[in-house]
């Protein structure tokens, strides 16, 4: 199952954004739970952060990140890729 990374980018205001945390945080634990194996955070300068997951296929990465709460509250902007590892 190839590694997948969301890097986002805040684009409302702290106030707003901290809503959709708790719900987020959730469907990460879910995703984990559904063996994703997912990690969210965010830098430590904010303003943004990432999620790295795993998933069957590009449709399927697309699929997970649409059902975020971050996304689906219109809290970032994101770009997703598919995170090829050389070394591990």
């Amino acid at each position: 199952m190839p590694w997948f990374v969301k890097i986002e980018k805040g684009i409302v205001d702290k106030s707003t954004f901290d809503c959709s945390v708790p719900a987020h945080k959730a469907y990460v634990k879910d995703l984990i739970a559904k063996g994703h194996k997912a990690r969210t955070g965010y830098w430590a300068e904010f303003g943004g952060g990432m999620l790295l997951f795993k998933a069957d296929s590009l449709e399927q990465a697309k699929a997970i990140v649409a059902q975020d709460p971050l996304v689906q509250n219109g809290c970032v902007a994101y770009e997703l890729h598919e995170w090829r590892i050389v070394v591990e």
